[in-house]
């Protein structure tokens, strides 16, 4: 079955998800961000395919979110690394996380705790607002469109909702 591209959809949700949205790629980011940085690790790690895995990587890497660095030459070994874009998605990753601890993580409680070590406290993620500081939730803040929005393939009942929103 063919997936449909999500690249022309006037939402960044839509664009991300057509990159990141599948459990390999989100599985493969967690753990290069985590430090599994060689292709056998990984594909150990997660037992994944090479197949799948390479395939996986390759687009990571094509796109810009993950780089290849040679750490070895003979013979020749290459791990991959978070670029600036990559590492970017740590946060969505926590949020996942923090998601999945609070929904999916069963009796025993969270697989994985995050340590800050700035205070040096475990800690849990929280999304705020970049000028008061105050969490966001869905009762509290509205989509609005932005100088990048219109309507179309996958925004066709949105887009006009939002316009309706205005300002």
């Amino acid at each position: 079955m063919t997936r449909t591209p999500l690249t022309g959809v006037a939402c960044s949700i839509a664009r991300a998800t057509d990159l990141f949205g599948d459990a390999w790629t989100a599985l493969i980011m967690r753990d290069v961000l985590l430090g599994v940085t060689r292709f056998d690790d990984i594909a150990e790690d997660l037992g994944i395919s090479r197949k799948v895995l390479a395939a996986r990587l390759a687009r990571l890497v094509a796109e810009g979110v993950l780089t290849r660095e040679r750490y070895q030459d003979r013979p020749p070994r290459e791990h991959y690394r978070a670029t600036e874009k990559g590492a970017e998605l740590y946060p969505v990753l926590l949020a996942l996380m923090d998601w999945g601890d609070r929904w999916c993580a069963g009796e025993s409680g969270p697989p994985a705790l995050v340590h800050h070590h700035d205070c040096g406290r475990d800690t849990a993620p929280v999304t705020v607002c970049a000028h008061c500081r105050e969490p966001l939730t869905v009762e509290n803040t509205t989509q609005i469109p932005g100088p990048g929005g219109r309507a179309g393939p996958g925004t066709r009942v949105l887009a006009p909702l939002l316009v309706a929103r205005g300002r």
